[in-house]
């Protein structure tokens, strides 16, 4: 039985930092439909990270503000995440995606021209990570429905970081090594 239920609240306590083994792990399927746990599970996750951009709620269980959050972020060996961020028109957007696949993307990239962060990393990275612009994503939602969603710009962006994690990769794996401020070349490739 899992501890994250419906009413239990996420904190920093509870987010697995980077050298763990699991966040280097390839996270294991979630079976569909889910099971009642998986779907409070991520329930519990996008609560979270509403608590973490929620200013008081934030300051009082002194949450990281966080935008998506990997289930092997929380300890558990499972292909699933929750996202919760603000789409073109500002309006902020939820999602709790299983078993997700990036199934198309665009040639064109972007970046963070202040870089990325994350919740399992307690320190400063510098440097650009290249993500796709666009990218369309197969998933099931937590009824277990198959769901084909589009991302462009800050949603691509946040949606690929947790993709990564669920595939064992860190952001900062994106880096370049020598020259963290180089982009790929011979891609078309902007700042967000």
């Amino acid at each position: 039985m899992s501890k994250f239920t419906k009413d239990y609240v996420i904190t920093m306590k509870d987010i697995v930092r980077e050298g763990a083994k699991i966040l280097r792990k390839v996270t294991e399927e979630v079976s569909i439909p889910p099971a009642a746990e998986d779907v409070e599970e991520l329930q519990c996750m996008l609560q979270y990270l509403k608590n973490s951009q929620d200013p008081e709620l934030s300051q009082r269980y002194r949450l990281r503000p966080g935008v998506g959050l990997s289930a092997n972020q929380i300890g558990l060996d499972k292909r699933m995440f929750a996202a919760y961020f603000p789409d073109e028109t500002g309006e902020s957007q939820a999602y709790m995606l299983i078993n997700p696949k990036i199934i198309s993307h665009s040639v064109g990239m972007i970046y963070l021209s202040e870089g990325e962060g994350c919740l399992s990393v307690d320190r400063s990275v510098k440097g650009y990570v290249p993500r796709y612009q666009r990218i369309k994503v197969r998933a099931y939602d937590p009824a277990g429905k198959e769901v084909v969603l589009s991302f462009k710009g800050y949603g691509a962006i946040v949606t690929q970081h947790e993709i990564d994690h669920l595939n064992g990769i860190m952001f900062y794996d994106h880096i370049n090594k020598k020259h963290p401020y180089l982009l790929p070349s011979g891609v078309p490739i902007e700042a967000l």
